[in-house]
């Protein structure tokens, strides 16, 4: 007695029967019911999700000699014809063997005849990607004109392999794959039917391992039956299928997270020892870590794993136990390691030190918390800023004193190098609400006339360590980076600090920091810089972005504001201070 496999036994032979693929099989019925079906359709997807049997059930509605609207009936002479394989108006050809253009021609000489006892000729040709390109070229002009009595039904799991030409003269349907509990659901169903007892938990390591196609799947139960008989257990799929138990992963991962090495190897050893296939394994579990991450980063991990609702719910709680970043560095680890693995004649060894560098590595701590956890214990706590190395300093330069104007009626006079204007009266306007007295970088600030008020500008070298101080108020570690780079220097709109180590300045170089950084200079020295980081002897290429302009944009649109024009004009007056920091705001 010959044994019908239970791939053959359980395809579907209605539409009511197609498993995951609802979205089709409602197009396709409604195509039917409407009296419009395309002349070409393609069915595309991976294997054993349903393509070649679509098609036939598709063959059977169009000859199906029941009226009703639940076809096809698989009751009347067509049907069972077509069910049986002994149908004459039905054409199936494998498009691997015969893919040549006289093929091609043969089956459109075929074509022009009537079909012989049902409505209508169907030709199905499966894996059409397997034609050649003539074979292609002879089918164009009969697919854009076809016969009326001749429907073409194609199926592939390459569509990118049709030239573009057919894809046009055909409606497509891609199928995707099958849900995981879709496949559950169906696998139990046929085991119940089968009389076999076998656990859900056995029944969702072979739809894990089916990984969407329905036929993979019930090619790997046909397998197990046999082994297992009329009882089934989960030991009994993890031998036959050589694969390794979901919860041996958790444990594995647990282990790595909690840095527990000597549990990692342990886990590790016994898995060996019963023979799994370590590049599997490994491939398994970065698959793992993929899945927790998912479950950290993603708002609805559930549309993006497939897997059951206890294992999303072991997920999560794994992933809760460690920071995105850590979980980000261990699967970075392990897959360098897995890569490794492919080109090493001692994998297991690239494994183990994969583990040992994982739980080294530890937890990461992201930059943003370090540096907040930093300005909170800078803030309680008293430290005195360093001095500045004496290879960096320079003598101090006396500068410039800016003009000085005598109020009316007085007997001052101006500095002799200073340029001889007549007196003016000034109005500063500042954009903040004032803490300090304050200062312009073009001269003094003018209250009532024959008061003097403010003083001179800021100039880099002299006041340097007041502007650490100043940088120190708003972020203490801030401060103390700017005094790994000695004194600034003004290269006229450049401020550019140098330091010995690009180390020292690389965090200082990341956007929002160097967009602070930025803002504290031109606040503190009234000056449009652009602050530029320097490594000595390393070649500058001028190139850190536009950080350091966005601040200096800022200021000139603020000064240029109407409602600050119209103030100057009416207080004939000129703006002498513009703050854009954070305490301004």
């Amino acid at each position: 007695m010959s044994y019908l496999v239970l791939a053959r036994k359980w395809r579907p032979q209605s539409f009511s029967d197609v498993v995951g693929q609802q979205s089709v099989v409602r197009t396709l019925q409604n195509a039917l019911q409407r009296n419009r079906v395309a002349h070409a359709m393609l069915f595309s997807g991976v294997r054993g999700v349903g393509k070649t049997t679509l098609a036939r059930i598709m063959a059977k509605a169009m000859n199906c000699e029941h009226d009703g609207a639940e076809v096809p009936c698989n009751n009347c002479r067509s049907c069972q014809e077509i069910t049986a394989g002994t149908a004459i108006d039905l054409h199936e050809i494998d498009g691997a063997s015969n893919r040549g253009i006289q093929e091609i021609r043969e089956l459109k000489e075929n074509i022009r005849f009537f079909p012989t006892s049902g409505r209508y000729k169907i030709i199905i040709i499966d894996e059409v990607h397997m034609l050649t390109t003539e074979a292609f070229n002879a089918l164009l002009k009969t697919l854009e004109e076809p016969p009326a009595h001749v429907f073409f039904m194609f199926a592939t799991t390459e569509l990118h392999k049709i030239p573009i030409t057919i894809l046009s003269r055909c409606q497509r349907y891609e199928l995707k794959r099958v849900a995981f509990a879709e496949l559950v659901a169906f696998f139990g169903k046929i085991a119940k039917q089968e009389g076999v007892s076998i656990s859900e938990r056995s029944l969702e390591m072979i739809a894990r391992e089916a990984e969407g196609s329905v036929r993979d799947g019930l090619s790997l139960l046909d397998q197990i039956f046999s082994f297992g008989g009329a009882e089934v257990g989960d030991d009994d799929v993890v031998q036959v299928l050589g694969l390794v138990d979901h919860q041996v992963f958790a444990k594995l991962a647990r282990a790595l997270l909690a840095g527990d090495l000597a549990g990692c190897l342990d886990i590790f050893d016994k898995g060996y020892g019963a023979g799994m296939d370590l590049k599997r394994f490994a491939n398994d579990l970065l698959g793992y870590f993929r899945s927790l991450l998912l479950c950290k980063a993603a708002k609805q991990p559930e549309q993006l794993l497939d897997v059951s609702d206890h294992e999303l719910a072991e997920f999560k709680e794994i992933a809760a136990a460690a920071s995105q970043e850590t979980l980000y560095q261990y699967f970075n680890l392990l897959l360098k390691g897995v890569e490794e693995m492919q080109y090493s004649s001692r994998p297991r060894m690239v494994l183990e030190m994969a583990f040992i560098r994982a739980t080294q590595a530890g937890r990461v701590v992201p930059v943003a918390d370090l540096l907040t956890r930093l300005d909170q214990l800078l803030a309680g706590a008293d430290f005195s800023l360093p001095a500045a190395p004496a290879a960096v300093m320079a003598p101090p330069v006396t500068a410039e004193p800016a003009p000085s104007f005598a109020p009316q009626g007085g007997g001052a006079r101006p500095h002799p190098s200073a340029p001889q204007v007549a007196p003016q009266k000034k109005t500063e306007v500042i954009l903040e609400q004032p803490v300090a007295p304050r200062s312009t970088t073009a001269g003094h600030s003018v209250g009532s006339p024959g008061q003097k008020v403010g003083a001179a500008g800021k100039q880099v070298r002299q006041d340097w360590d007041e502007f650490i101080g100043y940088v120190k108020s708003r972020k203490a570690w801030m401060a103390h980076v700017l005094r790994l780079s000695g004194v600034g220097r003004d290269e006229g709109s450049e401020l550019v600090m140098k330091f010995d180590d690009p180390s020292d300045c690389s965090v200082m170089q990341e956007h929002d920091n160097l967009k602070l950084i930025n803002e504290f200079a031109q606040d503190f020295f009234q000056r449009d810089f652009k602050v530029v980081f320097r490594v000595r002897g390393v070649k500058d290429d001028g190139e850190q972005g536009d950080d350091g302009d966005n601040p200096r944009e800022e200021r000139r649109a603020l000064a240029n504001d109407p409602l600050v024009q119209m103030t100057n004009e009416i207080f004939s007056g000129q703006v002498g201070n513009v703050r854009t920091g954070p305490r301004s705001r």
